[in-house]
């Protein structure tokens, strides 16, 4: 099952007791907030979590797996994410 934003709304009002618009407008603030850093800086770094960083992909050739046709990738920008050596220990720990 995937983390929705409403299941984000949901758990912010269960834990902290907020009301459900007050839960929701934190989310969408911090999202928006986030995104913008990102654009802006192209790096949050997030003691205890991780970094998320904006990277330039070149343009490369692909192919089509079923019909093996290739085609061209345009450069592009992405962001990735190393999480930090906490988050890689506890996920590694956690019994799936």
């Amino acid at each position: 099952m995937n983390t929705t934003r409403k299941n984000l709304y949901n758990k912010i009002h269960k834990t902290l007791g907020l009301s459900k618009n007050i839960s929701s407008q934190i989310i969408d603030d911090f999202f928006k907030l986030f995104s913008t850093e990102l654009i802006n800086k192209e790096k949050i770094k997030i003691h205890s979590f991780g970094t998320f960083q904006v990277v330039n992909k070149k343009e490369r050739v692909g192919r089509n797996p079923k019909t093996k046709i290739e085609a061209k990738i345009s450069a592009r920008k992405i962001v990735k994410f190393k999480p930090s050596q906490k988050i890689k220990e506890k996920i590694n720990k956690h019994d799936f």
